[in-house]
């Protein structure tokens, strides 16, 4: 699976940003995704993840209320829509893939990885 992720920018504290993660190679429906990120001096974190079809999700606590994932197999692409963004969002975001559809918080259960798409947020 090869993986584009896409939508990150330059955003004051308080808006909203939708970044896209557009897949192709292999068959979309196959993996779950998950969304990680990496901000500046620090290690990469689990965002939200889900699953193959799109009927389970999951966030991490900084996330959950703010961060929506979703996904939509007919475009082979999953999206994370943030809100209510603040400086503590600042990083660079990643999706990822995995073959296996039990969720896992660690980076390195996933299989497949986009270049990742940076997010800067100013207070």
């Amino acid at each position: 699976v090869q993986l584009q992720a896409s939508g990150g920018g330059l955003v004051q504290a308080g808006d909203s940003l939708r970044l896209s993660c557009a897949a192709s190679g292999r068959t979309f429906s196959s993996v779950a995704v998950a969304w990680f990120r990496q901000a500046p001096g620090k290690e990469r974190e689990f965002v939200a993840w889900i699953d193959r079809s799109g009927t389970s999700t999951a966030n991490s606590a900084s996330a959950k209320g703010r961060f929506t994932i979703s996904r939509d197999n007919t475009k082979n692409t999953v999206y994370l829509q943030m809100n209510s963004l603040n400086a503590e969002d600042t990083a660079v975001y990643y999706c990822a893939a995995a073959l296996t559809e039990t969720i896992d918080f660690s980076s390195s259960a996933y299989d497949y990885w986009g270049q990742g798409t940076l997010v800067t947020v100013s207070s």
